[in-house]
């Protein structure tokens, strides 16, 4: 039995290996084709948020969000070389057409965003189209993390930026204020030892540090080996922690303009502050996963067996 299986293996491993190529003939050429198309439809869309990543320091970090996602497809490939080709046309023809819905939401209102939007559903699309349900399930998180490189909407970014502005002048007040700084705040004018008005503006908001670390939190939460808790607790907390950092930033700042000058205050803060809290957001997130896995007891884990202490009795007794 065992050699009629092996037979009719290897018989029907020629059938195989030619439907593999017959596949890859006519899908090679068409993936060719949907992201060329692609890439011609959405020139402009992107060429426009790639300026704005270089124009706006908010939203600076969005173009290291497509390379974290290449070099993520890479650690998986394993995986996603196992897992079958099967397109499926409909359901990636309905996320096409409701990207394609969403493309012309934006140009007949001028809404740029629903664009930049729509180009991630195209991409969506594509991979729905061309690999089927299999590789686009798997792949489902990346696709999401996607749409972190897309700048927020004006009025959403006033609606985050002015209560950040707003907690950062209050919560920096705070930390001085207990350090024992004579310190008064007038909204978002923090008076220094009543004669240093230092304004914090919307640039001190704190936006732009919290996009890179809730990027860096999904980057860390992906590639750490822990429950889905524990990574949907660490993205989660990474919004306090880029809170946290700005204050404690600001509060810096605020001491070097009373014992330095404005000019090195400034320079710190736009310079090495930045790059200084961002290998201490790194390390508080590490810190954070191994109180979690302190604190936690894997499920999977065999009980260990008892372990008997006696003498041990001689022989012939």
């Amino acid at each position: 039995m065992v050699e009629r299986a092996i037979r009719r293996r290897v018989a029907l491993t020629p059938s195989a290996d030619s439907a593999m190529s017959q596949t890859a003939a006519w899908l090679i050429p068409l993936v060719t084709l949907l992201v060329v198309a692609t890439g011609w439809a959405y020139w402009s869309t992107a060429v426009d948020m790639f300026k704005e990543w270089q124009r706006d320091d908010d939203y600076s970090a969005g173009q290291l969000v497509p390379l974290v996602a290449i070099f993520f497809l890479w650690v998986d490939r394993k995986q996603l070389a196992r897992l079958p080709l099967r397109p499926c046309w409909l359901g990636g023809l309905a996320l096409l057409v409701l990207a394609q819905a969403a493309r012309a939401y934006g140009v007949l209102f001028l809404f740029e965003s629903a664009e930049r939007y729509s180009l991630v559903l195209a991409v969506a699309a594509l991979v729905l189209m061309v690999a089927g349900t299999a590789v686009f399930w798997r792949v489902k998180w990346i696709l999401l993390f996607l749409f972190l490189m897309v700048p927020l909407p004006g009025r959403i970014h006033n609606m985050i930026s002015g209560p950040l502005q707003g907690f950062a002048s209050t919560g920096s007040v705070f930390v001085l204020e207990a350090f024992g700084v004579r310190v008064s705040q007038q909204g978002n004018v923090v008076t220094l030892d009543q004669r240093i008005p230092m304004g914090v503006a919307e640039a001190c908001s704190g936006l732009r540090m919290l996009t890179a670390f809730i990027i860096v939190a999904v980057f860390v939460a992906y590639m750490v080996k822990r429950p889905r808790w524990q990574k949907v607790v660490l993205v989660i907390s990474s919004i306090p922690v880029a809170v946290l950092c700005n204050i404690l930033r600001i509060v810096a700042t605020a001491v070097l303009f009373l014992h330095a000058s404005s000019e090195v205050a400034e320079k710190f803060f736009h310079d090495f502050a930045g790059l200084v809290m961002m290998p201490a957001a790194v390390m508080l997130m590490f810190g954070q996963l191994w109180i979690m896995a302190m604190l936690t007891v894997p499920e999977d884990k065999p009980p260990q067996k008892a372990v008997v202490i006696g003498r041990r009795k001689p022989r012939g007794q």
